[in-house]
């Protein structure tokens, strides 16, 4: 494993490195870095700019988009982005229903679907996890049966991240009840305007409005939108999970929050002088930045060894200790803002806005180590597919 760029992988990241802190207002990449809610028309307009230059979905085939690039090429397209505080295409057209389309659609599915996917035309949602059936998304009971030409969907869905935003859902639903657990799932693609849809927003601990059921009673969907083959839903749902295991590793993004928690640090006097300053504060983020070095040296032998239509399963690994160090990075924010980080959203007091965001942040980041297949679910696919145990 190389880990020296060559010269011209150094020309690609200082092109993408200009194009990001150019093309993309600053206004927005602002909001990012200091942690501040991104509306719909920052996340849109950011995507679109991308997708003209031909960077929001380089994963994908290039007939539909995508670029034909090295492993190598497309770890710095991330990386380059998160440290730049780009908002990154959304993940559930770039990185989840999109391959999935391309991989095991239809020649009519992908004509329909991938343009508008890829320019986020559609907004798409992710109608995967239960009441029942969170990680485990062999328990779904979310059904539909065959009715002439439509599927009749009936069921519930939970914590579907944006549903508030979206146009279309993928949906996960069971086409054949009488097999067990894997066997008998399809993926559905439907309006969430169809008749029967109704989405109910759920308050997060932050007291943002982030996630939301989604309720189906009768809901009459065509056919033709089912992806690939009936009861195949869980092999797709596979693919697109590892796809989502590996994007959310966030190495740049958690750079990039160590690099703001030392500039609060450094602002913050302790003893003579300031919090930064203080070994004990320097030792903590050393340990964290360590941590860091040695998942982002991981994560690059994953990508280098990944096929293109077989994530490797080593994205468990990623998705595992990437999520428990964006944790950690927002606990160094909010140990940082001590006493400040009490109230929130509040005006005529002192404390400072960062510090106000500080908590919930902390709460907030509290999902990713369930979301995408919770840390106990990866440490069985772990301890099943990687040491064989």
């Amino acid at each position: 494993m190389k880990l020296a760029l060559s010269p011209e992988e150094v020309k690609f990241r200082d092109e993408l490195r200009e194009l990001y802190r150019t093309k993309i207002p600053a206004e927005i990449r602002d909001r990012v870095k200091y942690g501040l809610e991104l509306s719909r028309d920052d996340i849109v307009t950011t995507h679109r700019i991308l997708n003209a230059n031909g960077l929001a979905v380089p994963k994908w085939p290039t007939a539909w988009g995508g670029q034909d690039w090295t492993p190598m090429q497309l770890h710095i397209w991330e990386d380059e982005m998160q440290l730049a505080s780009v908002p990154e295409p959304l993940t559930f057209n770039a990185q989840m229903i999109g391959p999935v389309i391309a991989q095991f659609g239809s020649e009519e599915l992908k004509q329909r679907f991938l343009p508008p996917t890829a320019n986020l035309d559609i907004w798409w949602c992710q109608g995967f996890s239960e009441p029942d059936a969170g990680s485990d998304l062999a328990s779904l009971r979310t059904t539909a049966v065959r009715d002439g030409d439509s599927y009749i969907v009936n069921g519930q869905k939970i914590w579907t991240t944006l549903a508030q935003y979206a146009d279309w859902i993928f949906c996960l639903v069971r086409t054949d009840p009488g097999v067990k657990k894997q066997a008998g799932i399809s993926l559905l693609l439907f309006d969430v305007k169809t008749p029967g849809v109704t989405i109910r927003p759920i308050k997060l601990i932050d007291g943002h409005h982030e996630v939301n059921e989604v309720f189906f009673e009768n809901v009459r969907v065509p056919a033709d939108q089912l992806v690939g083959e009936e009861n195949m839903g869980w092999t797709y749902a596979k693919f697109l999970l590892g796809n989502e295991r590996t994007g959310i590793t966030g190495v740049g993004r958690t750079k990039v929050k160590l690099g703001v928690a030392k500039e609060y640090a450094a602002q913050i006097r302790s003893g003579s002088g300031t919090l930064l300053e203080d070994p004990v504060f320097a030792a903590r983020i050393a340990e964290i930045e360590n941590e860091l070095l040695a998942l982002e040296l991981t994560l690059m032998r994953v990508v280098s060894n990944s096929t293109g239509d077989k994530p490797n399963p080593a994205s468990s690994v990623l998705k595992l200790r990437g999520s428990e160090l964006q944790q950690a990075a927002t606990e160094l924010l909010l140990d940082i803002a001590g006493s400040d980080a009490l109230p929130v959203n509040t005006d005529d007091i002192a404390s400072p806005g960062w510090a106000q965001r500080s908590g919930p942040a902390y709460l907030n980041y509290r999902k990713t180590t369930i979301y995408g297949g919770s840390s106990e679910v990866q440490r069985t696919i772990i301890a099943s597919t990687i040491l064989g145990l």
